[in-house]
């Protein structure tokens, strides 16, 4: 019956976990923040914003929709092994996250490994700041390579749609939550981290440090980061001393909703143009 309701309201589902989850996150956030901002909050938010208008309302919630349609296709016309091996829902439910995911850290990790796709992804990491609305922070290019693959993976292993509708339900609303300027008890919050990311966890991955920001690339199951040794317990400058962003982008004025755009083609602004914009001296000190 829970199966048959989620397969009929799939757009209500997904769609109030992304609104939902962007609402209690930011109030959240409001009330309690983890990091007090460096940068103005209203530009921050206007240029993120306009990336979800120009990218994330097309792409981030049309192709979960469309790879919803597309496991319905792969059940009818028998693609895929979970359509060729038959599982029992309460086995292949688990399963089906589980490789989901995996695929997801897979892609995240190739997005900072592969140089071209790197382009297009450090526009998430060039944020100075670290908020709700970063999880909103993508190229419009990077989604179809990022859900073109997720659609890859649904299609040759004939996932199915309740799975599907669940695993897109769980990876936005908890891309707000560990994107969220907010954070858990510490005791609570490392003993969930053999198990699930938290916002403290991912909020390393953004660090100006090199070395801290090619780590906890885990989207849900922070298991992958244990396993493929790309875990990092604590910033060196700890969670309030760690700065945001990338070193070559310390220039809050040149990251504008044009600038972030064309950002994949240009080459990155010189040293010395950073130093010019008097934003350099506590990323070198990071970095000592």
């Amino acid at each position: 019956m829970m199966e048959q309701w989620l397969i009929n309201h799939e757009t209500v589902v997904i769609g109030v976990s992304f609104y939902g989850m962007l609402a209690l996150v930011a109030v959240w956030e409001s009330f309690s923040p983890a990091k007090p901002p460096t940068t103005s909050t209203p530009i921050r938010w206007l240029n993120n914003f306009a990336l979800l208008a120009l990218d994330n309302l097309f792409i981030r919630l049309v192709f979960p929709l469309l790879a919803v349609s597309l496991s319905f296709t792969a059940a009818k016309h028998g693609w895929g092994l979970f359509n060729l091996v038959s599982l029992p829902m309460w086995l292949m439910l688990p399963v089906s996250l589980i490789i989901l995911d995996f695929a997801a850290y897979v892609v995240h990790r190739l997005l900072h490994e592969v140089p071209w796709l790197w382009r297009l992804h450090k526009i998430h990491h060039a944020d100075l700041d670290y908020d709700v609305t970063t999880a909103l922070r993508f190229h419009p290019l990077e989604a179809p390579v990022t859900l073109g693959t997720k659609m890859v993976v649904v299609a040759s292993l004939g996932i199915h749609p309740v799975a599907v509708i669940i695993y897109e339900a769980l990876f936005m609303g908890t891309a707000f939550i560990n994107h969220g300027n907010i954070h858990l008890p510490k005791k609570l919050d490392y003993l969930l981290r053999p198990f699930i990311v938290t916002p403290d966890m991912h909020r390393i991955h953004h660090s100006i440090d090199v070395r801290e920001s090619n780590s906890n690339f885990a989207g849900i199951f922070s298991v992958w980061d244990h396993l493929f040794g790309t875990y990092c317990k604590d910033p060196a400058a700890g969670q309030q001393g760690m700065i945001m962003g990338l070193a070559e982008y310390r220039d809050s004025r040149a990251l504008n909703l044009p600038r972030l755009l064309v950002m994949p083609f240009l080459q990155p602004p010189s040293r010395i143009e950073n130093i010019q914009a008097g934003n350099t001296l506590e990323s070198d000190t990071q970095r000592s």
